[in-house]
């Protein structure tokens, strides 16, 4: 397959990340290693997403907290960023809704239409302009050529810097979206472009707890946007699917991480980390990166609560 015809993904994770530790970052890793290592995915992006504050979680800490020790985890990444929305909204968001945003977010970013993961390849994504013409429409008469996909990707990655990434101090800014008109001036690649979620077996298995999950929101998660699971703990994702009507419909909609690495949940726990932290444990540098370690030991989180 060729560049263009690839599937051009942008991983999404949403959670506490209360704290966000070194297996989350592991996560986005494999998963990008085992789209690429597929040959039909090609990942531009990982999208960091951390939960309202009204979540209700036991032990959350304030979503300040909580966005600067993302960016300090994702700092040294040229692929993932963090994104403050959720946070900022007024209430809870759902799973669904944060998936929702970010598609049509890149929407007004690219100008193009994001194809969820049953329509067909052939379908138009990148740059296809509300009226067809016979030639490509440019801003400039004088670019020879129409931009390339690795033009347009390029482009698509600075807006995620810009869009989605936030570093301290944290403040409160309108997302202001200065290439809304950009499918409208020019022409580009067909490239087909998705949002997966990306997320532990834990979160999959979650999917078959009766009354948890909105079906109607399940439905949209997997059926229109798609999953990427990385497991844990040498989980049967195949015995998880089975157990839910919704997952065993979607299941060419989700893509299980193989690989060899081990991935224990102690890695990715962040309760595990909580309770490094409370109990002096220097193992606690396996859980966390240590400017995540540095900023929490300076703002005193987690060290006199429980959970």
């Amino acid at each position: 397959m060729t560049e263009t015809t690839k599937t051009h993904v942008i991983l999404l994770a949403c959670g506490s990340f209360n704290p966000i530790t070194k297996g989350h970052i592991q996560m986005f890793e494999r998963a990008r290693d085992y789209l690429h290592k597929t040959g039909r995915f090609i990942v531009i992006g990982g999208i960091v997403s951390p939960v309202h504050d009204s979540y209700g979680k036991q032990g959350l800490v304030s979503s300040r907290h909580r966005l600067i020790m993302c960016q300090l985890a994702v700092q040294n990444s040229d692929w993932i960023r963090v994104d403050p929305w959720e946070c900022y909204q007024d209430t809870w968001q759902t799973t669904c809704s944060v998936l929702e945003h970010h598609r049509d977010l890149m929407k007004r970013v690219t100008g193009c239409i994001l194809s969820n993961v049953n329509t067909p390849s052939m379908t138009p994504v990148i740059g296809q302009p509300q009226n067809e013409t016979s030639q490509p429409i440019y801003q400039n008469s004088n670019v020879p050529t129409k931009p390339t996909a690795a033009k347009i990707l390029g482009k698509v990655g600075e807006s995620l810097s810009r869009i989605c990434c936030v570093r301290p101090p944290v403040e409160r800014f309108t997302f202001v979206d200065e290439n809304a008109n950009l499918g409208t001036v020019m022409r580009y690649e067909e490239i087909e472009l998705r949002i997966l979620l990306l997320c532990g077996s834990d979160l999959l298995e979650s999917f078959c707890i009766p009354g948890l999950w909105n079906e109607a929101d399940m439905e949209v998660i997997v059926g229109d946007f798609g999953i990427v699971v990385v497991p844990r703990d040498a989980a049967d994702t195949d015995r998880i699917m089975n157990h839910s009507s919704i997952l065993r419909k979607y299941k060419n909609n989700i893509m299980v991480v193989k690989d060899d690495i081990n991935h224990p949940m102690s890695v990715v726990s962040s309760t595990k980390s909580r309770l490094a932290l409370q109990h002096g444990d220097g193992h606690v540098v396996d859980y966390l990166s240590q400017p995540v370690i540095d900023y929490i030991l300076k703002s005193q989180l987690y060290i006199n609560t429980s959970g």
